[in-house]
């Protein structure tokens, strides 16, 4: 059996077990039900092992099937993700777009304006992720906590790295930090919804956890970077928000050897219904080509 033939019938696997049956998943491929059987079966004998439990009323992952569902199921999406890809922008497509008061609010209204300019066909309403949580729905949503629903699909957009810094103002008179057991005595600034926080710091493959309660702990990293720069401790904070203070040196940089071990993962996350439109698409590819340059930049 050729490549080509094999991740066809992942892809039928993968809906056979995402519709609860081969009749539903022939009705929602629009193919005779015996060709669904026939690649399930061509699929099992390519693998040599049996994937599906069948009764005459259910059907049941094998411990093998549940093995590769996740494989199948990216298969499944890539191949969508390709055809929807070659189809046209539909003039008049609006989309909604869920912007929070963190990244969302500097990462992605800023390229709000060049989307526009890009792909002027499509028209964008800009929501609050409050709202788009409480029934006002999102085509797209920029997340950094790592939330995806069962019902969702998301697509990886970097992870900014995290420095340590503060304002010179902050550190005047004081001793500066020279090993993470000396942050104990200074105030800290972080994003942390943890009763009893933990920064954690690695070097050199090791990595140790300072316990501290925050002066000052917010999720939105705009509010963590004016508390620093007005010099009410020292942040934990991306490195692309920093970068020009760095360089025009109202920002120093604390234990410059040591890393954030606790990375932020931004994903855009879109409905799985609405994964596959062109216009969900376009912006989705669109943030990836913006934001993944962004967060590239030596710290200073």
């Amino acid at each position: 059996m050729n490549h080509s033939m094999i991740a066809d019938n992942m892809a039928t696997f993968a809906k056979v077990v995402e519709m609860n049956g081969f009749t539903a998943a022939a009705r929602a491929l629009q193919v005779p039900k015996v060709r669904i059987s026939r690649a399930v079966a061509q699929l099992e004998r390519e693998l040599k092992v049996r994937l599906l439990e069948r009764t005459t009323r259910r059907i049941a992952l094998t411990p093998s099937g549940r093995a590769i569902l996740a494989h199948c199921q990216r298969v499944a999406l890539e191949a969508e993700a390709a055809r929807a890809v070659l189809l046209p922008i539909t003039a008049g497509a609006q989309l909604r777009i869920a912007v929070d008061q963190g990244y969302g609010r500097l990462l992605v209204a800023p390229l709000v304006p060049r989307f526009l300019e890009r792909f002027p066909e499509v028209a964008l309403r800009l929501v609050t992720a409050e709202d788009a949580d409480v029934g006002e729905g999102f085509d797209v949503e920029l997340r950094s906590d790592g939330r995806c629903g069962p019902t969702e699909v998301a697509s990886p957009l970097g992870s900014p790295p995290m420095l340590l810094c503060a304002a010179p103002a902050y550190l005047a008179g004081k001793t500066l930090p020279r090993s993470p057991s000396d942050l104990g005595g200074h105030a800290l600034l972080w994003s942390t919804a943890e009763p009893s926080p933990a920064l954690r710091l690695s070097k050199d493959g090791g990595t140790v956890s300072i316990s501290c309660a925050p002066r000052l702990a917010s999720a939105d990293p705009a509010a963590l970077h004016a508390a620093v720069a007005a010099g009410l401790g020292i942040g934990v904070l991306p490195e692309f928000l920093c970068r020009n203070g760095l360089a025009m040196r109202r920002l120093v940089r604390v234990l410059p050897d040591w890393d954030v071990a606790d990375k932020i993962q931004l994903h855009a996350v879109c409905p799985a219904d609405r994964a596959n439109d062109p216009s969900v698409r376009a912006f989705i590819d669109f943030l990836a080509a913006n934001i993944v340059p962004a967060l590239v930049g030596a710290a200073a």
